[in-house]
Protein backbone atom coordinates (compact mmCIF):
# COMPACT_ATOMS: atom_id res chain seq x y z
CA UNK A 1 0.00 0.00 0.00
CA UNK A 2 3.14 2.31 0.91
CA UNK A 3 4.43 1.88 -2.63
CA UNK A 4 1.30 2.69 -4.28
CA UNK A 5 0.64 5.48 -2.12
CA UNK A 6 4.33 6.80 -3.08
CA UNK A 7 3.48 6.24 -7.19
CA UNK A 8 0.24 8.23 -6.62
CA UNK A 9 2.17 11.26 -4.96
CA UNK A 10 4.70 11.46 -7.31
CA UNK A 11 2.52 11.15 -10.50
CA UNK A 12 0.85 14.24 -8.89
CA UNK A 13 3.35 16.06 -8.22
CA UNK A 14 4.73 15.34 -11.78
CA UNK A 15 1.50 17.21 -12.86
CA UNK A 16 2.01 20.13 -10.70
CA UNK A 17 5.42 20.44 -12.18
CA UNK A 18 4.29 20.37 -15.62
CA UNK A 19 1.16 22.45 -14.36
CA UNK A 20 3.54 25.20 -13.38
CA UNK A 21 6.04 25.24 -16.60
CA UNK A 22 2.68 25.26 -19.11
CA UNK A 23 3.26 28.93 -20.75
CA UNK A 24 0.51 31.28 -19.67
CA UNK A 25 -2.20 32.05 -22.30
CA UNK A 26 -0.70 34.80 -24.99
CA UNK A 27 -2.51 38.40 -24.63
CA UNK A 28 -5.21 39.39 -27.16
CA UNK A 29 -3.33 41.25 -29.60
CA UNK A 30 -4.65 45.19 -29.12
CA UNK A 31 -7.44 45.89 -32.43
CA UNK A 32 -5.36 47.20 -35.56
CA UNK A 33 -6.17 51.13 -36.09
CA UNK A 34 -9.18 51.43 -38.60
CA UNK A 35 -7.48 52.21 -41.78
CA UNK A 36 -7.28 56.11 -42.90
CA UNK A 37 -9.96 57.27 -45.38
CA UNK A 38 -8.51 56.99 -49.14
CA UNK A 39 -8.28 60.23 -51.64
CA UNK A 40 -9.54 60.53 -55.11
CA UNK A 41 -6.60 60.01 -57.43
CA UNK A 42 -5.94 62.45 -60.67
CA UNK A 43 -7.30 59.72 -62.82
CA UNK A 44 -10.89 59.65 -60.85
CA UNK A 45 -12.01 63.58 -61.38
CA UNK A 46 -13.97 64.79 -64.27
CA UNK A 47 -12.51 64.39 -67.38
CA UNK A 48 -9.92 67.27 -68.97
CA UNK A 49 -8.49 68.41 -71.87
CA UNK A 50 -5.27 68.20 -70.59
CA UNK A 51 -4.44 65.30 -68.03
CA UNK A 52 -4.96 66.26 -64.04
CA UNK A 53 -1.85 66.42 -61.53
CA UNK A 54 -2.43 65.51 -58.14
CA UNK A 55 -0.68 67.05 -55.57
CA UNK A 56 0.76 65.52 -51.86
CA UNK A 57 -1.98 64.94 -49.30
CA UNK A 58 -1.89 67.66 -46.54
CA UNK A 59 -2.30 67.29 -42.62
CA UNK A 60 -4.95 70.28 -41.26
CA UNK A 61 -7.43 72.57 -42.46
CA UNK A 62 -6.51 74.25 -45.84
CA UNK A 63 -5.12 77.49 -45.27
CA UNK A 64 -6.29 79.73 -48.33
CA UNK A 65 -9.26 78.54 -50.70
CA UNK A 66 -12.08 76.56 -50.02
CA UNK A 67 -14.27 80.37 -49.79
CA UNK A 68 -17.41 78.66 -49.20
CA UNK A 69 -16.73 76.19 -46.25
CA UNK A 70 -13.26 77.62 -44.62
CA UNK A 71 -13.25 77.67 -40.99
CA UNK A 72 -16.61 74.82 -40.56
CA UNK A 73 -13.89 71.36 -40.14
CA UNK A 74 -11.71 71.29 -37.37
CA UNK A 75 -7.88 71.07 -38.19
CA UNK A 76 -7.63 68.29 -36.18
CA UNK A 77 -8.56 65.02 -38.25
CA UNK A 78 -9.09 66.92 -41.09
CA UNK A 79 -6.34 66.38 -44.02
CA UNK A 80 -6.36 67.59 -48.10
CA UNK A 81 -5.81 67.32 -51.72
CA UNK A 82 -4.99 69.34 -54.50
CA UNK A 83 -5.59 68.58 -58.18
CA UNK A 84 -5.21 71.26 -61.33
CA UNK A 85 -4.64 70.72 -64.87
CA UNK A 86 -2.68 73.41 -67.13
CA UNK A 87 -5.75 74.41 -68.02
CA UNK A 88 -6.67 76.88 -65.04
CA UNK A 89 -9.01 74.05 -63.88
CA UNK A 90 -8.84 73.04 -60.42
CA UNK A 91 -9.61 70.73 -57.75
CA UNK A 92 -9.79 70.15 -54.11
CA UNK A 93 -10.71 67.03 -51.75
CA UNK A 94 -10.58 67.48 -48.20
CA UNK A 95 -11.72 64.50 -45.81
CA UNK A 96 -12.51 65.09 -41.98
CA UNK A 97 -12.40 62.24 -39.89
CA UNK A 98 -15.11 63.04 -36.30
CA UNK A 99 -14.71 61.50 -33.11
CA UNK A 100 -18.31 60.25 -33.76
CA UNK A 101 -20.84 59.47 -36.35
CA UNK A 102 -23.09 62.11 -34.68
CA UNK A 103 -20.53 64.95 -34.83
CA UNK A 104 -19.31 63.90 -38.07
CA UNK A 105 -23.23 64.05 -39.48
CA UNK A 106 -23.56 67.53 -37.78
CA UNK A 107 -20.18 68.91 -39.90
CA UNK A 108 -21.94 67.65 -43.03
CA UNK A 109 -25.32 69.11 -42.06
CA UNK A 110 -22.63 72.27 -41.67
CA UNK A 111 -20.99 71.91 -44.86
CA UNK A 112 -24.33 71.19 -47.12
CA UNK A 113 -25.71 74.52 -45.40
CA UNK A 114 -22.98 76.33 -46.00
CA UNK A 115 -22.72 75.63 -49.52
CA UNK A 116 -26.40 76.48 -50.10
CA UNK A 117 -25.12 80.07 -48.76
CA UNK A 118 -22.11 80.57 -50.01
CA UNK A 119 -23.27 83.02 -53.06
CA UNK A 120 -25.40 85.90 -50.39
CA UNK A 121 -22.17 85.58 -48.50
CA UNK A 122 -20.23 86.07 -51.75
CA UNK A 123 -22.14 89.10 -52.45
CA UNK A 124 -22.20 90.54 -49.13
CA UNK A 125 -18.67 90.43 -49.06
CA UNK A 126 -18.69 91.42 -52.92
CA UNK A 127 -21.30 94.02 -53.97
CA UNK A 128 -20.62 93.80 -57.65
CA UNK A 129 -20.08 89.82 -57.48
CA UNK A 130 -23.49 88.37 -60.03
CA UNK A 131 -24.05 84.73 -60.22
CA UNK A 132 -26.50 82.15 -59.85
CA UNK A 133 -26.34 78.93 -57.19
CA UNK A 134 -28.04 75.86 -57.89
CA UNK A 135 -28.67 72.86 -55.75
CA UNK A 136 -28.27 69.52 -58.02
CA UNK A 137 -29.62 67.46 -55.76
CA UNK A 138 -28.53 64.27 -53.15
CA UNK A 139 -26.38 61.19 -54.37
CA UNK A 140 -27.17 58.33 -52.61
CA UNK A 141 -24.23 56.70 -52.00
CA UNK A 142 -23.17 55.78 -48.28
CA UNK A 143 -24.81 58.00 -45.64
CA UNK A 144 -25.33 60.30 -48.45
CA UNK A 145 -23.87 63.53 -50.66
CA UNK A 146 -25.37 66.66 -51.89
CA UNK A 147 -23.94 68.51 -55.12
CA UNK A 148 -24.30 72.25 -55.73
CA UNK A 149 -23.01 74.56 -58.47
CA UNK A 150 -22.09 78.49 -57.94
CA UNK A 151 -21.65 80.23 -61.39
CA UNK A 152 -20.09 84.14 -60.51
CA UNK A 153 -19.39 86.90 -62.87
CA UNK A 154 -17.90 90.66 -62.25
CA UNK A 155 -18.84 92.51 -65.13
CA UNK A 156 -16.49 95.32 -63.83
CA UNK A 157 -13.64 92.66 -64.68
CA UNK A 158 -15.07 90.58 -67.39
CA UNK A 159 -14.53 87.43 -65.24
CA UNK A 160 -16.65 84.56 -65.24
CA UNK A 161 -16.10 81.34 -63.12
CA UNK A 162 -17.48 78.57 -62.46
CA UNK A 163 -17.35 76.00 -59.32
CA UNK A 164 -18.80 72.76 -58.58
CA UNK A 165 -19.24 71.37 -55.23
CA UNK A 166 -20.09 68.66 -53.34
CA UNK A 167 -20.33 66.85 -49.62
CA UNK A 168 -20.53 63.76 -48.18
CA UNK A 169 -20.31 61.12 -45.58
CA UNK A 170 -19.61 57.94 -44.63
CA UNK A 171 -19.67 57.03 -40.56
CA UNK A 172 -17.15 59.51 -39.01
CA UNK A 173 -15.53 60.55 -42.26
CA UNK A 174 -17.26 63.80 -43.83
CA UNK A 175 -15.58 64.75 -47.66
CA UNK A 176 -15.85 67.87 -49.55
CA UNK A 177 -15.07 68.03 -53.60
CA UNK A 178 -14.29 71.35 -55.14
CA UNK A 179 -13.83 71.57 -58.46
CA UNK A 180 -13.78 75.12 -60.35
CA UNK A 181 -12.41 76.90 -63.79
CA UNK A 182 -13.76 80.19 -65.64
CA UNK A 183 -16.64 79.58 -68.05
CA UNK A 184 -19.79 79.20 -66.99
CA UNK A 185 -22.48 76.27 -65.92
CA UNK A 186 -23.20 75.13 -69.65
CA UNK A 187 -21.07 72.87 -71.24
CA UNK A 188 -19.22 71.75 -67.34
CA UNK A 189 -18.90 68.29 -66.32
CA UNK A 190 -21.70 68.55 -63.80
CA UNK A 191 -22.35 64.22 -64.08
CA UNK A 192 -18.69 63.75 -64.65
CA UNK A 193 -18.53 65.76 -60.72
CA UNK A 194 -21.58 63.65 -59.71
CA UNK A 195 -19.42 60.63 -60.70
CA UNK A 196 -16.43 61.94 -59.08
CA UNK A 197 -18.09 62.65 -55.85
CA UNK A 198 -19.75 58.89 -55.29
CA UNK A 199 -16.36 57.39 -55.89
CA UNK A 200 -15.01 59.92 -53.20
CA UNK A 201 -17.26 58.32 -50.73
CA UNK A 202 -17.27 55.10 -51.22
CA UNK A 203 -13.49 55.47 -51.04
CA UNK A 204 -13.31 56.84 -47.19
CA UNK A 205 -14.05 53.17 -45.90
Amino acid sequence: MRTVRTALLTVAAAGLAVTALAPAPAAAAPAPAPAAPKFLSAAQLPASPTPWTAGPVRTGAPQEGSVCTAGIAPAAGTRYRDFRTELDTNARQTITVAATAARAEKLAADLHHALATCLDRMKEQDPGLEGEAFYHGRIGIEDGAHLHSIDTSHPEVGSTDIGLYSVGRDGRAVTVVEWGQMGELDGTPLEGFRKTTRTAVAKLY
